[in-house]
């Protein structure tokens, strides 16, 4: 067995994702947005999927159609920094924010910043700093 799964009887406990996966209506379109808007180090292309790395999880997108390309639920979180230098640059790319950045909870040795922004396709994004105490945000 891999040291990524562990079994406790007939329990798994699976605690690391290898790969996420969404579909979007247009291939090309959605790997400028994530390949060049949000600076993901691309991979590979397989016929109509293309992947990238984001950390130690790899992010695949596939063109899809109608059936396939509903978002709604699914938010990736990316860690990031320097939330204001990073919306600062994504608004200056004319990016759509939901939510600019905003304080979310006081956690015990770092305060917890996020915004959300749209993808080509419409799926939420957020955007997620962990700013140790005595350092700032915008807006505090």
């Amino acid at each position: 067995m891999s040291d990524n799964t562990t079994t406790t009887g007939a329990t798994v406990h699976l605690d690391r994702i290898g790969q996420i996966a969404i579909s979007v209506s247009d291939l090309e379109r959605s790997k400028e947005f994530y390949g060049e808007t949000l600076g993901l180090r691309f991979l590979f292309d397989a016929g109509p999927m293309a992947f990238y790395q984001c950390g130690e999880t790899r992010f695949m997108i596939g063109a899809g159609n109608e059936q396939t390309v509903a978002p709604g639920g699914t938010i990736l979180y990316f860690r990031v920094d320097d939330l204001d230098a990073v919306h600062a640059s994504l608004a200056a790319q004319d990016v759509y924010f939901l939510v600019e950045p905003h304080f979310v909870a006081k956690m015990p040795d770092h305060d917890l910043w996020m915004a959300f922004l749209k993808d080509p396709d419409g799926y939420t994004i957020g955007l997620m700093s962990e700013v140790p105490r005595g350092a700032t945000q915008a807006g505090n």
